[in-house]
């Protein structure tokens, strides 16, 4: 396994495709300084001895010992060290870690691209040509990133219907040795700092979209691909630094007539698949959710906790209750995530049938309980900052710069009009004051809240799941039974029937 140096050094030597406010960069960029912390945060928890049951597991393919981030889920104990492990994490940078995407990826190409070979009889070796880069991603201790948002033009037009073909990425041409691909993928979290790009389709397709029906890794800097990189960096501190220094960026990834070998591609066309890989990125993503946010939630109720200290209210009852609130949310999403790891099976839901077995035997997590998880904590995240500009009051917004507190003319005056706690030393008040400001009141803490209700898709994508795969009629034949109408059936629920 890699350290954070290698990682980095890696990164180093890769070509420069990055766009950034008007410039070309490089991936080791200052810019980026932050945000390779974090993504280096998983390097450097994987080699202390302390974490190996968290943050290692043994590959499947080879046996060798792995990070955890590169692992294909055996069992429902790996579903459940992932969840531990990306809320341990989360926790220490106090926000996203950003290598889920390339765990949820390879979890659901794993699966798909196996089955798509079974349809096609032995025709295709999508399969086998995963398992070889997988086995490099795994030996070479790789960061992935997943490419699956589309443009999408025209919302009311699938596809294949769209005036620009290119609104999806797709396949724009078939050769001998490989494909050609064009079109663009938006909102690609950490794809300037991955070293590899899985690209999956992003919905449902028909048989006109088989185009569209495309799944491929390649390197962060491949020919043919160009990247606009957004880059989310709080204020710079010269004085009062933080304890930890969060970044991310995102990248709009176009693909200009991009080249991919065959052994580079795990599915081209089977439409039918196309589907069901979106979908399963996006469970196994729901998943890694249950982990991230429970985490963001324990940061959010130790802030609100403080900045209750700070103004000296934490013994009131209306600050109990919004403690409450915020535990509720973050064990509750917690909880479905566990629950969702231990019933998790080598299974999928499929509308009509229910659970069916599915790819080569590994685990998937179970549907509802992903969905669940993700709903509820995601459409929390603007009552979590409500909760907190509550408790805090105004101070965030207007907090004075940190230049006021070492100014002599100014810093004196500052400690003691700004201290609201005698038992709080003010220089720590004037600290929290700021972390509250980065949070609450900074175009990055902004960024994150979008980040926290649309990353895993908007809670109405999984209100569709719930509604979608949850057996209904089967509640409505037990309150059937219960009232006395016709049609009820008392053991509809029982274990013997599920």
């Amino acid at each position: 396994m890699r350290t954070k140096e290698e990682y980095i050094q890696g990164l180093s030597k890769m070509k420069r495709n990055l766009y950034c406010d008007g410039e070309l960069i490089d991936r080791t960029d200052e810019l980026h300084k932050e945000c390779l912390d974090v993504m280096g945060t998983t390097f450097e928890e994987a080699q202390r001895p302390e974490n190996q049951e968290l943050m290692t597991a043994i590959s499947h393919l080879t046996g060798e010992r792995i990070n955890r981030f590169n692992h294909i889920h055996q069992n429902t104990h790996d579903l459940h060290m992932k969840q531990d492990m990306t809320r341990m994490l989360c926790q220490k940078v106090g926000g996203c870690i950003q290598r889920c995407m390339g765990i949820d990826a390879t979890n659901a190409v794993y699966n798909v691209s196996y089955e798509a070979d079974k349809q096609n009889n032995g025709a295709t070796q999508y399969h086998e040509n995963f398992k070889k880069w997988l086995t490099r991603f795994q030996t070479e201790d790789l960061v992935g990133c997943c490419a699956q948002t589309d443009v999408k033009g025209d919302r009311l037009l699938r596809p294949a219907d769209q005036p620009n073909p290119g609104a999806y990425v797709y396949i724009k041409e078939r050769l001998k040795d490989g494909i050609v691909v064009s079109g663009c993928k938006v909102h690609i979290s950490e794809a300037s700092v991955a070293d590899e790009v899985l690209v999956v389709p992003t919905r449902a397709l028909r048989e006109q979209d088989k185009d569209y029906a495309v799944a491929f890794a390649i390197p962060g800097d491949w020919d043919g691909l160009k990247q606009v990189v957004t880059i989310h960096n709080l204020r710079k501190r010269d004085h009062f630094p933080r304890g930890f220094m969060p970044g991310s960026t995102d990248s709009y990834m176009i693909f200009d007539d991009c080249f991919v070998p065959w052994e580079r591609v795990f599915l081209a066309g089977e439409y039918q698949h196309g589907g069901v890989l979106a979908l399963l990125f996006a469970l196994f993503h729901r998943h890694s959710y249950s982990g991230c946010k429970p985490a963001i939630g324990d940061v959010v109720l130790g802030t609100a906790a403080l900045a209750a200290e700070m103004n000296n209210i934490h013994k009131q009852s209306h600050v109990r209750e919004k403690l409450a609130e915020i535990i509720l949310v973050t064990e509750l999403g917690y909880a479905a995530g566990y629950t969702a790891s231990d019933l998790g099976k080598p299974e999928v839901y499929m509308p009509g049938v229910g659970f069916i077995p599915y790819g080569p035997g590994s685990y998937i997590p179970h549907s509802i309980y992903c969905n669940v998880g993700r709903c509820l904590s995601g459409e929390a995240v603007w009552r979590e900052a409500e909760i907190l500009c509550d408790i805090s009051g105004g101070v965030a917004a207007t907090f004075p710069h940190e230049k006021e507190f070492v100014n002599p003319e100014t810093k004196d005056l500052l400690l003691k009009y700004t201290k609201r706690n005698e038992n709080v030393p003010a220089e720590d008040q004037a600290q929290f004051w700021r972390f509250l400001g980065d949070t609450l009141c900074s175009a990055t803490g902004g960024i994150h809240n979008i980040g926290s209700y649309h990353g895993g898709g908007s809670p109405i994508m999984e209100q569709i799941a719930i509604t979608t795969q949850y057996d209904i009629e089967a509640r409505k034949k037990l309150v059937r039974y219960i009232s006395g109408m016709s049609g009820g059936d008392r053991d509809v629920l029982s274990p013997s029937k599920k």
